[in-house]
């Protein structure tokens, strides 16, 4: 068996057996999927339940299924997905919620910019395989409150999170490892992924416009002209102190590229190839010998050597879209070797899904959740689809 051939096998095995059988066990019987995993996998019944797990649950689920063709995947993204039509969205103002309870009543009820963007990514997926009509309306009335609540007419972009009602917030922070900014690199690279997957089955002039628009901010104020992402911005584009996120860079040199494809537009395409380009190397030079990726290099110079799972998962997509669509030859190699790190340290062949990542001493990092806000279906089964697709 040859390289591509013994890539493909390993890489369908993780999905289907370590990554989707694993999520399928936090499916709630009674509606929706359980909000928290402990390092174990253990699950946490009562937990909290964040926007971006479950719409993130929908796109996996979505996204496997228009691959894999497994009816369990369909029904577990319609299950995800009418829980979460019934309790994130916010039936009198609009918009998602950031948090609700495992009861489903809301409990962080701000408007996160971020959380928007996935909502429509989740559900625009899901109409792909589905064709169900309340899924498509769901994801277009996003698009509108976004287009209505969060734009800048003024400066460009989207303002980072506004209250539920819409009024301005003084903390519109995504975490609390994030600056208070009122624009980031984060938010508008989802919102850019969001509306690319939507015009992709509502492909309406406006849209259109929405994501030319976002390729240009992510290209031309957003990406430096070393190539590394500025993160945190005013709102009026001056920038923020930041770091250099290796993880983003790899990701959005070939995100704004799949995102430029979806418009099927010659001129938009060509526009947004040599910053990605440029972003695939900048990324890059968080590659490390070992095929692992550290995670960034922070304001102060100095470097976090840490490797984490959604890092390494980039890493092998992003040199996977530098040897197609850029012609490097290496590209394939420093694939397969981030793919080999990942097999041989982030995936838990024993409980299921990924450890979060590896300490900078090689330890793996066995404490932090399997589930949770932040650890999600997401940059793994889109790594393993993304592998399946292009080798």
């Amino acid at each position: 068996m040859n390289r591509t051939d013994t890539f493909r096998k390993e890489v369908r095995k993780v999905l289907e057996s370590n990554i989707l059988n694993y999520w399928l066990t936090l499916k709630d019987p009674r509606g929706g999927f359980f909000g928290e995993a402990d390092g174990t996998g253990e699950i946490q019944r009562g937990a909290p339940r964040g926007v971006i797990l479950n719409a993130r649950i929908i796109w996996a689920f979505s996204a496997a299924y228009g691959m894999l063709h497994d009816s369990r995947y369909l029904e577990a993204a319609i299950h995800a997905k009418d829980w979460f039509l019934a309790h994130f969205c916010d039936g009198k103002n609009g918009g998602v919620f950031w948090s609700v309870t495992a009861a489903g009543e809301p409990l962080d009820e701000k408007k996160q910019l971020y959380a928007q963007g996935f909502a429509i990514y989740g559900l625009s997926e899901l109409y792909k395989v589905s064709s169900d009509e309340e899924t498509l309306r769901a994801a277009i009335d996003l698009f509108r409150v976004v287009e209505a609540k969060f734009r800048d007419a003024e400066n460009g972009g989207y303002i980072e999170a506004l209250a539920r009602d819409f009024s301005p917030l003084e903390d519109m922070s995504l975490s609390a490892h994030d600056i208070n900014a009122d624009k980031t690199m984060n938010s508008h690279l989802h919102i850019l992924e969001a509306y690319a997957n939507l015009y992709q089955v509502w492909p309406d002039p406006s849209l259109k416009k929405a994501v030319e628009e976002l390729l240009d901010i992510v290209c031309n104020k957003v990406m430096g002209p070393d190539g590394h992402l500025r993160l945190y911005f005013r709102r009026d584009w001056s920038v923020l102190p930041g770091g250099v996120s290796y993880g983003h860079d790899i990701e959005t040199s070939w995100l704004a590229l799949e995102c430029a494809s979806a418009l099927h537009d010659i001129d938009v395409v060509n526009r947004v190839r040599p910053a990605a380009l440029l972003m695939g190397k900048a990324g890059n030079e968080g590659y490390r010998a070992d095929g692992s990726m550290m995670y960034e290099k922070l304001e102060d110079g100095s470097l976090d050597l840490s490797r984490q799972w959604w890092v390494l998962a980039e890493a092998v997509v992003g040199n996977l879209w530098l040897w197609k669509f850029h012609g490097d030859l290496q590209a394939p190699d420093r694939a397969l070797a981030t793919w080999a790190y990942i097999r041989d340290n982030i995936v838990d062949w024993d409980n299921g899904e990924w450890f979060w990542g590896v300490h900078p001493d090689g330890t793996p990092d066995k404490d932090s959740p399997k589930a949770g806000f932040w650890k999600c279906p997401y940059h793994n089964t889109r790594m393993c689809l993304q592998v399946l697709s292009l080798v």
